[in-house]
């Protein structure tokens, strides 16, 4: 079985914002070779914050319906539900790894799914959790 990949909000967001330069470019590459090689993961708790982050807080905000769109679109990846299991999980992530208790659901969602990577800008680059591994791929 390949590898999979967890993609974590912020890239999703980058992939989809044509001003952010960089960003977008390597965010952008990233979603396309996920996409084509079938081994992307994300979470109901991405594609919330992905519809608030593209509709209220981007450069140049999405509209309703073509943050629709996006949402339909990536609805063809594995998507981790969060379950109250879940939360309890990642409370304990939480206490473990003194992070946030968001950044532990998504590392809950990632190690769940059997990912091997977590792709995030916003936890430390090359830090283990469990069996997840972070990797920043805006470096």
């Amino acid at each position: 079985m390949p590898d999979r990949y967890f993609v974590d909000t912020n890239i999703l967001v980058y992939a989809h914002d044509l001003s952010a330069g960089v960003k977008y470019e390597k965010s952008r590459a990233l979603v396309e070779s996920l996409w084509k090689s079938g081994t992307g993961i994300l979470s109901t708790q991405v594609l919330q914050e992905l519809c608030v982050n593209l509709r209220r807080k981007a450069r140049h905000p999405l509209s309703s319906a073509q943050v629709r769109q996006i949402i339909a679109d990536y609805s063809s990846w594995e998507i981790v539900v969060n379950t109250p299991e879940s939360v309890v999980e990642a409370l304990d992530i939480e206490e473990r790894y003194t992070i946030s208790f968001w950044d532990a659901l998504i590392i809950q969602a990632a190690e769940s799914a059997g990912a091997s990577v977590l792709y995030s800008e916003d936890l430390a680059d090359s830090q283990q959790y469990g069996s997840v591994q972070v990797r920043n791929p805006l470096t």
